[in-house]
């Protein structure tokens, strides 16, 4: 098939088209570069089923420089949590990309997959997060951190929406902390690979708040397979799905985890840095964050199968390899 990728250059982006190219599918990919990276698509670049376009998708003909052909559209470009300011531009530019291609997808009438997060659940206490039961509590607008939820949580309404009245074929997958290699070393790809640089160059390690929030991190693989499946299969159209693995730990046991995989020598040095420091506005955060997998696995076939040690054993390697180490 002909799959066009947006957002390809990034962490999921890449990981996703290396995938389609193994299946021996042609594959479109689209990507500013403002988060990607080039070294994310080298194995990419030497196919000549692969055409990459560096671009915004909301500035671009996708019609004139993709095609009428594209088979299935899988729209991952988004700016995401606005720790330290960036909250306009967040929802301006997950608003207007997620626009662009659904009308896109509306012109050829492709199916279309989009990209929101487990984020939209906001501060729900009730656990697991269940699709169709669990409310998106989102907080209070004074807290700029709210700006990623708000605006994947509208590409929501939007991609339904567009499917109701112009009959286009959507997906909407809920991702829930993936890692892994290709991810950004920063606070874009989450705690796991600030923790990583950190441990492994002998650094303090940084823990917002108390530490005890608790989070489910995908590696990413299990991400991909989720993705793969929504992108064929007749029974995901029209439906929101979460991706993820179901193992809770807190952010201070994955420090410490990270510190005993990585077997690096001396003891694991933490600074607890209070939330009031990101942004001059209020930062609130989500103390616990676990999936309910049931639809992903009765409707894709897909649960996670790596689990915390195994995957970070696997990024470590990874990070190593890029840091130099």
């Amino acid at each position: 098939m002909k799959i066009l990728v947006t957002g390809a250059a990034g962490f999921l982006g890449s990981n996703l088209v290396l995938r389609l190219l193994d299946r021996n599918h042609t594959v479109i990919g689209v990507d500013d570069y403002s988060n990607g990276s080039v070294r994310n698509l080298a194995k990419a670049f030497d196919q000549a089923a692969f055409k990459m376009i560096e671009a915004d998708i909301a500035s671009l003909s996708l019609i004139e420089h993709c095609g009428q052909d594209v088979d299935v559209l899988v729209h991952l470009a988004a700016k995401k949590i606005p720790r330290y300011g960036g909250a306009l531009q967040t929802l301006k530019v997950n608003y207007h990309g997620t626009e662009a291609v659904l009308e896109y997808a509306r012109a050829i009438k492709c199916r279309c997959v989009v990209a929101s997060t487990s984020d939209v659940y906001g501060m729900n206490p009730d656990l697991p997060f269940d699709e169709d039961n669990s409310n998106c509590v989102i907080g209070s607008s004074q807290s700029p951190r709210w700006a990623y939820a708000v605006s994947k949580l509208f590409d929501e309404h939007m991609a339904l929406a567009y499917q109701e009245e112009y009959e286009v074929p959507v997906v909407v997958l809920r991702f829930f902390g993936s890692y892994g290699p290709n991810q950004p070393i920063s606070w874009l790809g989450g705690p796991p690979p600030v923790f990583i640089e950190k441990i492994l160059k002998g650094e303090t390690v940084p823990i917002h708040g108390d530490g005890l929030q608790t989070r489910s991190f995908t590696y990413v693989s299990d991400t991909i397979d989720g993705i793969e499946a929504a992108m064929f299969k007749p029974e995901a159209i029209g439906q929101i799905i979460n991706i993820g693995s179901d193992e809770e730990v807190s952010i201070l046991e994955l420090a410490r985890r990270i510190k005993d995989v990585s077997e690096t020598p001396g003891e694991l040095r933490l600074e607890f840095v209070p939330y009031e420091s990101f942004t001059g506005r209020r930062y609130q955060d989500v103390r616990r964050r676990v999936p309910d997998n049931g639809r992903c696995e009765s409707l894709l076939g897909v649960r996670a199968k790596v689990d915390l040690n195994q995957g970070l054993t696997k990024t470590i390697a990874w990070q190593r390899g890029v840091m130099g180490l």
